[in-house]
């Protein structure tokens, strides 16, 4: 009999339990069920793209209800004339009637009016993200200073595949920022550090972000051409979730376009508010949505912080001898499978690397809790492989 069965048979002996195993996963569940009831009655539109102006569709929402505002406003691009490549091929710029502003004044009010309403459905924990390019970002920020907002950090989105300068005139545009920011200088907000290490193989993630802009099978297109041109990629609005909110918490996004916020919420387990006034886009988001895949549960548990996450590695384990080398390994489906090898990594095929890297690797994930991902064989079910580490801290209390 191996260490690992001696282990779960002295658990069952002990009472401990698969409930007791999975706390954290009810714990969290029974969280999300509070949160989208109390939201539930508290009357918000859940899973709706508002229509019309994004300042008269705030104003329907409760005050201090939402606890994440993603903004993508105009960036009051101000572009002259047609914009053009070296061949004589047109470039699809920004040329939309919501993007033109009669002057910086008449932009800033409009900020003003918008950011006013975001403050006011915000809860007093939750944060602010705006994103914008060198147009608008400068004049967005100070007025959100103004008005109370502290700002946490800026973000730099380092495009991995910018746009060229065509006309050779100026440096290529290779960045657009990002701004987060609290609803005061003393506010609380969430902050998942330990995701976003884990996400960023185990390394502090910095403030500068390198992610190729929207392109590809991801960029939507209707009659061949762009649905938006502004469409951001998914992956962007996956960190900022995964980094600041939880399972459950809602995200009200006031310029909807084509449905990315949306998309991104439904496979984090997050509820979402649009607000969008071109019946276009909101056709192509609310198609968008319906065909997003929320990720299973396992898979969206991330990591929890330092001091709530038992000090054992998953090499110590096998080192022990309570998960043998050459042990085979599945998720809860048995549909992925690896095979765990002596320093405690685990291979795939031809994919090798850590219980969370592989485990997030195999899913397409940016993110994977291998703990409660991997699952272990007993008495012919499937044990998590959390179950044998608890069992072992059971063991080695002092």
């Amino acid at each position: 009999m191996t260490r690992t069965r001696e282990g779960l048979t002295l658990g069952r002996k002990q009472g401990v339990g698969e409930q007791d195993m999975t706390q954290l996963l009810v714990e969290e569940r029974a969280r999300k069920a509070a949160a989208g009831e109390a939201a539930r009655k508290a009357g918000l539109p859940l899973g709706r793209i508002l229509p019309g102006d994004c300042i008269e569709a705030m104003r329907s929402l409760s005050a201090a209800s939402v606890d994440m505002v993603f903004a993508d406003p105009p960036y009051n691009l101000q572009l002259g004339g047609e914009l053009n490549r070296p061949d004589g091929s047109h470039v699809d710029a920004v040329t939309n009637d919501w993007d033109k502003f009669d002057s910086f004044a008449a932009y800033d009010a409009f900020t003003r009016a918008w950011l006013a309403e975001a403050r006011r459905v915000l809860k007093p924990n939750g944060s602010l993200w705006v994103i914008g390019s060198y147009h608008n970002i400068f004049r967005v920020g100070a007025i959100l200073q103004d008005m109370g907002f502290w700002i946490l950090n800026d973000i730099v989105w380092r495009k991995a595949n910018p746009m060229p300068n065509f006309k050779g005139t100026r440096f290529t545009n290779a960045h657009e920022t990002l701004i987060w920011a609290a609803t005061g200088e003393k506010a609380k907000y969430t902050f998942n550090y330990r995701a976003m290490k884990t996400l960023n193989d185990e390394l502090q993630m910095r403030s500068d972000w390198v992610l190729p802009i929207c392109g590809g099978q991801e960029r939507i297109r209707k009659g061949g051409a762009k649905a938006h041109p502004t469409q951001k990629p998914e992956a962007l609005l996956y960190r900022v979730m995964l980094a600041t909110t939880n399972k459950g918490d809602v995200v009200l996004d006031p310029f909807f376009g084509t449905g990315t916020t949306g998309a991104v919420a439904k496979r984090l387990g997050r509820e979402w508010i649009g607000c969008e006034r071109e019946q276009v886009y909101r056709e192509v988001a609310l198609e968008r949505i319906e065909l997003a895949l929320p990720l299973d549960e396992s898979a969206l548990t991330t990591m929890q912080s330092g001091k709530a996450t038992p000090k054992v590695a998953f090499g110590t384990l096998v080192e022990t001898g309570w998960i043998a080398a050459g042990s085979r390994l599945t998720d809860k489906k048995r549909r992925l499978s690896a095979t765990v090898r002596a320093d405690g990594s685990l291979a795939a095929g031809g994919d090798s690397g850590s219980i969370h890297g592989l485990g997030a690797k195999l899913q397409g994930a940016p993110s994977c809790n291998g703990w409660l991902f991997w699952h272990v064989e007993h008495e012919g079910t499937l044990k998590p492989l959390d179950a044998v580490r608890q069992l072992y801290l059971l063991a080695t209390e002092p």
